[in-house]
């Protein structure tokens, strides 16, 4: 049985209990009064223990010492009835807080699953069951149906579709091939897979995301620190004040001593603070899982705080804003059909493993028969030459033609062109581009329409080039040609513009980004094929490479951050209210039941909202 079903159980015995005590009128007083002190143990023993564990650790200022001192002290002033309904709403409220912490929790424990339990290692012809750590790099290993992929590695046979719901929070499965690399964590859904090891387990990326996990909770904002303090200092004021209500109004006006007792007791039911000791924290921990579930992960609450913030973001080009894939844009053949130019050019690049070559064979598609090639040259600085279908096929820049004498045609197309001359006649050119991401331009539109004032793009990528992906997704200011270095310093000029709470976010995946996203505001990896600096160098991490969930981050944060002001209102201003009421004696021990587990109740309900996100907020 669950710890919410008994204490769940443990009130509705103790209710039932109370229900009889005050109902049923001719029960003798000491069988009355028996049945309370039972209900009142019942639902209240674990308050009392852990009050007295805390004073006897001299950290006794909390909300069970409150909610002691004040139920019994209703006990002795034959506040029965008031007493242990105090203590049954006080454990209804924490039934819904641990109902709140456990759903949250649950989105990021289901990235937790992605754990693996064991690898299938080959050695020596045989498959052996070892855990993850004793995997060597370039060790065989085996993935089944339905298995984890308890390792990052490379295909070498087999092909599947897997699940990378866990690391992506995308619901559509990938289809994997030998070649390719897959990242420990997903989870292989047919085909038997086998597979190179690429990574030791603690590098691995399944390893490197549970760390960023276990982390997560335990840097605190700034909104989650001053809770804490204010919690310090106001919890010895009130009882002291409660203290004071009940000896200096008796001594110096002369009034009943059990009534203002009852009105300091009152006041410290009132004061226990419990809504915004919970609300708050739970209100980021729900933020942090909402992320979770749409595969953004946040290193700790304080990112999410600063996150909304932010009025500026820069981005690395590809990979970022663009896929980082080479891919043929137009062919412009010269005295020849377009479809024979793509084919000599594609078979003089057989050898080739350059991006470029590899974007021209894969737009051929057919498959490359070795007999018609011969006589390959790698050009350095130039290009290819190779006998295709006993033809002479130069495949490569400008210098190839003019050191070759070709005469040819400059193209004036934005891109990497490849220029091609077949047995020294000019042959024609191919452009070769980065793709920009689908989403990119609508995403830049709705990071503007949350509040981001400027959208900045750091390229070492040629001006023309830039400046053409920049107009096309809608980028307010465009810096091209840039060194590792020359990306590092634009930056720190653009943070040395920002003043006052503005914050600058930096979003990148390579490498060379690490000292960028280690020195903004806020570091944003697009961890789908980010490089581990990146992502160990950023703030927060995108599982996918989709830009579209930095709006998605952004709009969590900015959530987030309202229901945590909106409950520290709500709770700070009730508890004023009630306690000026309870210390002049308008509010009873019922109201101080409201303004304790209501208000609590109240401000929990609404820190759940974090949790949840609606994916077309942001995208239209």
């Amino acid at each position: 049985m669950s710890k919410n079903k008994k204490e769940l159980i443990k009130i509705c015995i103790s209710l039932t209990l109370l229900i009889v005590a005050v109902l049923i009128k001719s029960l003798d007083q000491y069988v009355s009064l028996g049945i309370y002190i039972l209900s009142y143990i019942i639902v209240g023993k674990n308050v009392v223990i852990k009050a007295v564990k805390n004073i006897l650790n001299k950290q006794w200022l909390d909300e069970n010492f409150l909610m002691t001192i004040s139920t019994i002290g209703a006990f002795c002033i034959g506040e029965y009835p008031e007493a242990v309904a105090v203590m049954i709403f006080y454990q209804v409220g924490e039934l819904f807080q641990n109902y709140a912490v456990n759903k949250s929790r649950k989105s990021i424990k289901s990235l937790m699953d992605i754990r693996p339990d064991y690898a299938n290692v080959i050695r020596n012809g045989k498959i052996e069951s070892v855990d993850p750590d004793d995997v060597k790099i370039d060790e065989i290993i085996e993935i089944k149906s339905g298995e984890k992929v308890p390792l990052d590695g490379i295909i070498v046979e087999g092909n599947s579709m897997l699940d990378t719901s866990s690391l992506t929070g995308e619901s559509v499965p990938r289809r994997v091939d030998i070649g390719d690399e897959i990242l420990s964590g997903c989870v292989n859904i047919s085909g038997l897979l086998k597979v190179k090891v690429t990574k030791v387990y603690e590098e691995s990326t399944v390893n490197k995301i549970l760390e960023l996990i276990e982390n997560a909770t335990t840097k605190k904002s700034k909104s989650e620190n001053f809770i804490s303090r204010f919690a310090k200092y106001y919890t010895p004021i009130v009882v002291i004040l409660a203290i004071a209500l009940a000896i200096l109004p008796p001594i110096i006006l002369q009034a009943s001593f059990s009534m203002w007792l009852a009105r300091a007791l009152t006041f410290l039911v009132i004061s226990c603070p419990c809504a915004l000791v919970i609300s708050v924290p739970l209100s980021f921990f729900g933020g942090i899982g909402g992320a979770a579930k749409q595969g953004i992960l946040v290193k700790g609450s304080n990112f999410l705080e600063m996150f909304s913030k932010v009025d500026t973001i820069v981005m690395d080009k590809t990979g970022t804003i663009t896929k980082g894939v080479f891919k043929v844009q137009k062919i412009c053949p010269n005295n020849i059909d377009k479809a024979e130019l793509l084919k000599l050019t594609a078979y003089a690049e057989y050898n080739s493993n350059h991006p470029i070559a590899v974007s021209l064979k894969s737009e051929y598609k057919e498959v490359l028969d070795t007999s018609k090639i011969q006589d390959i040259q790698e050009l350095t600085g130039l290009g290819v030459k190779a006998r295709v279908y006993g033809k002479q096929v130069l495949v490569g820049n400008l210098k190839l033609m003019k050191k070759h004498n070709i005469k040819y045609e400059e193209a004036k197309d934005i891109g990497t062109v490849v220029y091609v001359a077949i047995d020294n006649e000019y042959a024609g050119y191919i452009v070769i581009s980065d793709e920009i991401k689908e989403d990119s331009k609508a995403s830049i539109e709705a990071m503007k329409r949350m509040g981001i004032e400027k959208t900045i793009m750091l390229t070492g990528d040629k001006r023309e080039v830039a400046e053409v992906v920049s107009k096309n997704v809608g980028i307010d200011e465009v810096y091209s040609e840039l060194l590792p270095t020359d990306k590092f310093h634009k930056l720190e000029d653009i943070l040395k513009l920002e003043t006052g709470s503005k914050k600058v976010a930096f979003v990148g995946d390579g490498i060379n980004d690490a000292p960028s996203l280690a020195r903004s505001d806020i570091g944003i990896a697009m961890g789908g094929i980010g490089s581990d600096a990146a992502i160990e160098a950023a703030d927060i991490v995108i599982m996918t490479d989709e830009i579209s969930k930095i709006p998605t981050a952004i709009n969590i944060s900015k959530k987030t951050i309202k229901i945590v002001k909106q409950n520290i209102v709500f709770a700070i201003g009730v508890k004023v209210l009630v306690l000026i009421l309870g210390a002049l004696g308008i509010s009873s021990m019922w109201e101080a039941v409201f303004a304790d587990v209501g208000v609590s109740v109240i401000a929990i309900i609404n820190a759940m909202r974090a949790m949840r996100y609606n994916k077309s907020l942001h995208i239209v």
